[in-house]
């Protein structure tokens, strides 16, 4: 699944074009690389999203087309938040 999909099914950015803005500008890190959004995500993988004032990092556990809300999160595991 292409990386600014999966942010915007799991939820973790609300809107794909967001999305696709944030790993465009290098905000996005996948296995410690900067991150296109068109890069594919595998289960297991580890991402790194820097918003303005905190840093997350998560691991991929499924990759769904869509999913429900609630579901959401079960998409990934957060590793660490880092507040800068």
């Amino acid at each position: 699944m292409r990386l600014d999909k999966f942010l915007k099914v799991s939820r973790i950015i609300k809107r794909r074009t967001v999305a696709k803005e944030a790993s465009s500008s290098e905000k996005v890190l996948v296995n410690s690389k900067i991150a296109k959004p068109s890069t594919i995500l595998k289960v297991g993988d580890l991402v790194e999203v820097n918003y303005y004032k905190k840093k997350i990092i998560f691991k991929v556990t499924s990759l769904l087309s869509s999913t429900k809300k609630e579901d959401a999160k079960d998409m990934y595991e957060i590793v660490q938040i880092i507040e800068m």
